[in-house]
């Protein structure tokens, strides 16, 4: 079992309960030495003064911030660690967000958070249960490793979250750094663009992180066994030319008809969620040829609904999404939690 990288307990109201983070991702990238060509010889960095080409060693560095060209303030390691966040232990959260309200490009690390003792586990679960079931996610601030962090904690099916999130002055304006932007939005009723969204529907696919993998690792080590055998490496493909304006219609138009041909090739042209979407409609169809004395009643017809509103509340956020899926419930990614036992409960009522 890995060991925690901090320790120290999180507080829920008046709940304190002991926690560990743990990292929850690693790097898989392929690394390489640096060599002189030629040789074998690995080449090294090393800390150089620049004026005498000496080498200085560590313990005769200090840290120097610049005000003018060739002015600096030095500032000693002792006096850095002085003035660092305290040593806290705690992750205390302010208050609760939606989970669609923080955006992607704050999200910086995700740690998973374990309760630290087999006594706390009925505590951690309530949490995590209940962060769950409201789809939303904690927000505080933590010290670690002489460093605050603004975070978010929030629900998976099995564990508690932590990401570190960037600071607000950390994230840039769009507009300062992205040429080119548009200065208006598109027309909402341009044919262009229902025909844009007619196509990511057609390419709208569950996702499973599973049938993703990293293609450029394995080229990398494909090249490096082919050099090693002395083999040909063969160069990738160059990307695509860019779609022209006065064609963007008709390659829009032809994405569509090409998306849902293969899905008619891989059997009926429609995913779990087409198929859910065709039963509902068959579903409807009859409804509406089924005769008048054939018909339940309306009362019946609401209490089933109450009924299946009420069980659809006892559900997580994940088992609403799968149900959605299967139902073919369209924007179901960015609904709510109760946006999703709406949707499931209009469907079927």
């Amino acid at each position: 079992m890995a060991r925690p990288i901090w320790t120290g307990v999180l507080t829920f109201g008046l709940v304190t309960l002991p926690v560990g983070l743990y990292t929850a991702t690693e790097d898989h990238t392929v690394h390489f030495h640096q060599l002189q060509r030629g040789t074998s010889d690995r080449i090294r960095n090393k800390r150089v003064n620049e004026r005498t080409g000496k080498e200085v060693g560590g313990d005769r560095i200090v840290k120097g911030y610049e005000i003018d060209e060739g002015e600096y303030v030095v500032v000693e390691p002792e006096e850095l660690e002085e003035i660092s966040p305290g040593r806290s232990k705690v992750i205390d959260l302010a208050g609760f967000v939606d989970l669609c309200e923080v955006e992607p490009v704050y999200f910086d690390r995700t740690y998973y958070v374990g309760p630290r003792g087999k006594e706390y586990v009925k505590v951690y679960e309530l949490m995590r249960a209940a962060l769950d079931r409201a789809d939303k996610a904690g927000i505080a601030t933590l010290t670690m490793r002489g460093k605050e962090y603004l975070t978010a904690l929030r629900a998976q099916p099995r564990v508690l979250v932590l990401h570190t999130l960037h600071w607000a002055d950390e994230v840039r304006d769009p507009a300062s750094v992205v040429p080119d932007l548009p200065e208006r939005r598109t027309s909402s009723d341009s044919k262009e663009l229902r025909t844009a969204e007619q196509l990511i529907d057609a390419l709208t696919i569950e996702w499973n992180p599973d049938e993703y993998h990293d293609t450029y690792e394995e080229r990398v080590l494909k090249l490096v066994a082919a050099k090693r055998k002395g083999e040909e490496v063969v160069g990738e493909a160059e990307p695509p030319e860019a779609t022209n304006v006065i064609d963007l219609m008709e390659a829009l138009s032809r994405s569509v008809e090409q998306s849902r041909s293969r899905g008619r090739k891989g059997g009926d042209g429609k995913g779990a969620a087409g198929k859910a979407r065709t039963g509902a409609g068959k579903t409807r169809a009859a409804a509406k040829k089924e005769p008048a004395g054939k018909k339940k009643s309306a009362g019946r017809k609401g209490a089933a609904g109450r009924k299946e509103s009420e069980d659809l509340a006892s559900l997580s956020k994940a088992e609403l999404q799968k149900r959605a899926s299967a139902a073919g419930v369209a924007g179901r990614s960015k609904m709510t939690r109760d946006q999703l036992v709406k949707a499931l409960a209009g469907q079927a009522a």
